[in-house]
């Protein structure tokens, strides 16, 4: 069986593994303070603009998204998110558990807009009892969205607008970060990511490590107490070098961009191959994330030898599934795959 339900179903590209078992006997210095965090941090830096950036590395995304949100805001403040943003729908209450309500903005591609946030935030300023609900204080993204869609420059100038005219921090959920980087329709890069918001992460778990997220922190109110936020909410690691060796093994020769360019240029194959069949995506995503909706009997076809995730059910006969290729996909199971779509 071929593996196409998640981007995480692998250990991690070979060149880490190397790097791991070659600095294994080594000893390093503890809790994200040594040599590995930092060559890691200079090669991220290179891909910024913002030299006063501060980079932390924590072990999951989950962590990183509570752990940013629970440290920027204060207790009566909120966090507006799509609905479908995965602090919302993945992560079990994780920011609630923190004590920060998440207010929840309509998506139809998983993006929202800046009008939607100057709707909210203008309610909240006119509001007569301000005392008595929550006051947002920080916009949450995904790039690229949980359903596969990739904000544009524009549509990000505007959101880093808004928020700045209100006094809102941005942040940036960047766990498929390598994917949305890699699509051919992207017209972002890190260095506008760094100029746009006020926060944001660089997947590893979904991206090619074996585990962890570069969380790069921008805006100087957030960089104050971070770090012992970090040790509260469970997210300093011991043996933080582990991360830092990752991440500096993915950014040194461009690694990262490289084989998560690859992931997305496989799932335009198998979106091409899906449409060549009538079967047209759900969602126009260029990212590794391929949503198509499929009957009944094209789905028990493809499941005799591929793992797809079932999505959402539709009716009694269509579901709606997600078809996910990843840095460890090979040119092999694409064909395999893009032949059994020929027949369905």
């Amino acid at each position: 069986m071929y593996r196409f339900d998640n981007d995480y179903h692998c250990g991690a590209h070979p060149l880490i593994l190397e790097a791991l078992r070659e600095h294994n006997d080594e000893g390093y210095d503890g809790y994200g303070l040594d040599l590995w965090c930092e060559k890691a941090s200079e090669e991220i830096r290179k891909h910024l603009d913002l030299p006063g950036a501060a980079i932390h590395f924590v072990e999951g995304a989950t962590q990183a998204n509570f752990t940013v949100i629970s440290s920027a805001l204060r207790p009566w403040q909120s966090v507006l998110s799509p609905a479908t943003g995965h602090i919302h729908a993945h992560e079990t209450g994780a920011v609630e558990h923190t004590g920060h309500k998440i207010e929840l903005l309509p998506t139809e591609d998983g993006k929202i807009t800046a009008s939607q946030v100057r709707e909210v935030v203008e309610g909240y300023r006119d509001s007569e009892v301000q005392e008595h609900i929550t006051q947002p204080k920080m916009v949450y993204i995904s790039f690229p969205t949980e359903m596969g869609s990739l904000y544009t420059k524009a549509e990000l100038e505007e959101l880093h607008q808004v928020c700045r005219s209100y006094g809102l921090y941005l942040f940036a959920d960047g766990a498929r970060m390598g994917y949305g980087l890699g699509a051919d329709t992207c017209d972002v890069t890190l260095k506008d990511l760094s100029r746009l918001t006020d926060v944001f992460t660089i997947g590893g778990t979904k991206c090619g490590a074996l585990l962890g997220e570069a969380v790069v922190v921008g805006n100087p109110q957030i960089q104050t107490g971070f770090r012992a936020s970090m040790k509260q909410n469970g997210a300093l690691m011991a043996k933080g070098w582990l991360l830092g060796l990752q991440f500096y093994t993915l950014f040194k020769d461009g690694l990262y961009f490289e084989i998560n360019r690859k992931a997305c240029e496989y799932a335009m194959r198998i979106r091409k191959a899906f449409e060549d069949e009538g079967v047209a995506p759900y969602i126009d995503s260029h990212t590794n994330q391929q949503f198509v909706v499929l009957s009944r009997r094209q789905l028990e076809y493809l499941e005799k030898n591929y793992v797809l995730q079932h999505w959402e059910k539709i009716d009694e006969d269509y579901t709606l599934v997600r078809v996910c290729t990843s840095w460890s996909t090979t040119p092999e199971e694409v064909d395999a795959l893009v032949s059994n779509i020929e027949r369905i």
